[in-house]
Order: structure tokens, then C-alpha cells, then sequence
């Protein structure tokens, strides 16, 4: 039985995109029967051409209604692509809510590192000489911003020359592979609670 999946974005929807083709492809054995936005943007647009049943919710929802909408459509899992909102977690779902990190946690994350302000400082870090690597995160979600236990990170050079969008093009090539790849490895139950390896692309 696949996997249910409910995807919580905020924005540009591309990440729901990538789940969507790598389901279709078998690559990752899931249905996504629900996705929550945090307000009006293109992932929710893009969720509704598919037929998924979408709910806008402004702000972050209350643990109450996290449960009640995983539970009115079956989830297994809540994914979170993108969600700019800190999620309350009820207890009938610890350990079952999983997020993606552009950058190589537990550097360059917390409250309002998202998106571009994350290659931003990647970029600046790059250029002060401080780090030569960066890459992506998908973890299980606490109560706190881009903690909890790491499943999988995968890894990319980054130079002084690079700039916020290169690093951002670099890294989102590498989340397309790893999060289906991370989800994966939580649906089927071989995640021991240490993390995949980190492995350069």
C-alpha cells in the first residue's frame, strides 16, 4: 500500500512537483492525497490542476487541525516543501513529519534561513574562505526550527566565484534526488536513526 503523504509549501511548488514525478516514475511508492499551503502561491495552484485537494490555511495551523487533517485523509507522513511556518507537531504524528534543508545542517539553518537567505550566507561563506562544501538536509521535525534527527544529507563543492542563485541551482539538482531517496527510506522502516552517509554529487 503506498504511502500517504500530506505536502505542506508556502511557495513556488517545485519540490510537490518533484514528488509528483518521482511517484509517477515508481521511484517513490507514495500518494500525495492532500496539500496544505501557508497562503495563496504557485504550489497551491499546481496541487489543484492535479486534483489534489488543497487547503489554504494562513499562518500555521493548530496541532488540533494538523491531526484532524491527517487523520480526516490517512497520512502517513506530512512532508514539508518549502513551508515557511514552524509546525506544530501533535504527538500522534512525533517522528512522522519530515522537512528539507538547502544548506548542510545543522550550518546555516534555524528561525528565518530559508530559500535564498540560506545561499546567500553559503555564498559569503564561500567567499571568506570559511567552507567549501554545501548541500541539502532532509531531517525529522521537533518543536524547533531545522533540528531533529538527520536522514540523509547530500553534498556539492561551492567556490569564493560562486553566486547565491549558482549554489541555489547546485543544491535544488541535489534535493530532487534526495528527498525522494530520504522518504523512501522512512516509508520502508530502514531508517535506524542515523543518517544516510553524506555523499558530493
Amino acid at each position: 500500500m503506498p504511502a500517504r503523504l500530506g505536502v505542506f509549501l508556502s511557495g513556488s511548488g517545485r519540490t510537490l512537483e518533484n514528488l509528483v514525478t518521482s511517484i509517477a516514475r515508481g521511484a517513490l511508492d507514495a500518494s500525495i492525497p492532500l496539500v496544505v499551503a501557508s497562503r495563496e502561491c504557485r504550489g497551491a495552484e499546481i496541487a489543484r490542476t492535479l486534483g489534489i485537494d488543497t487547503r489554504v490555511i494562513d499562518g500555521a495551523p493548530s496541532a488540533h487541525a494538523v491531526e484532524s487533517l491527517a487523520r480526516q485523509h490517512d497520512l502517513d507522513w506530512i512532508v514539508l516543501a518549502g513551508y515557511l511556518k514552524l509546525l506544530p507537531i501533535p504527538d500522534s504524528l512525533a517522528g512522522r513529519v519530515v522537512n528539507i534543508h538547502p544548506a548542510l545542517l545543522p550550518a546555516f539553518g534555524g528561525p528565518g534561513m530559508h530559500g535564498m537567505k540560506v545561499h546567500t550566507a553559503v555564498a559569503n561563506a564561500a567567499r571568506a574562505g570559511t567552507i567549501t562544501q554545501t548541500g541539502c538536509t532532509v531531517h525529522l521535525c521537533d518543536a524547533q526550527y531545522d533540528t531533529g534527527p538527520i536522514v540523509l544529507q547530500r553534498s556539492c563543492p561551492v567556490s569564493a566565484h560562486d553566486t547565491p542563485d549558482d549554489i541555489a541551482a547546485r543544491v535544488f539538482a541535489l534535493e530532487q534526488q534526495a528527498y525522494p531517496e530520504a522518504l523512501s527510506i522512512l516509508i520502508d522502516g530502514s531508517f535506524s536513526g542515523n543518517a544516510s552517509p553524506d555523499r558530493a554529487e
